[in-house]
């Protein structure tokens, strides 16, 4: 799986695009199924941010959003959000969807 990578309204170094790609793979490993991951850094005013998507089987999308003074640090925090996130979701009991059209809220 090759995550896409893209930079708005900011320049990355390609030291720092290997190292998201490496991040993605980690929690890919993690996941059960992964298909698809995006990498998303932007500049909003002071903050970097970073944003983080991971597309897993029966298409669930998990998404973590980082902040920091660089971008490496709000990497690394969106890491952190979104390996609590595959972690969750490969530990909840899945229900065959007939069973969660049955039941009425």
């Amino acid at each position: 799986m090759a995550p896409t990578i893209t930079a708005r309204h900011c320049e990355i170094s390609d030291g720092l695009r290997e190292r998201a790609t490496n991040v993605v793979e980690r929690l890919g490993n993690l996941a059960s199924r992964p298909m698809e991951s995006t990498v998303v850094f932007d500049t909003d005013g002071i903050n970097q941010t970073v944003e983080i998507r991971l597309h897993v089987a029966r298409g669930e999308v998990l998404v973590a959003r980082g902040e920091g003074v660089d971008h490496r640090t709000a990497l690394d925090r969106a890491e952190e959000k979104l390996r609590r996130q595959v972690e969750r979701a490969s530990g909840r009991p899945r229900r065959p969807r007939s069973a969660q059209s049955n039941n009425p809220l």
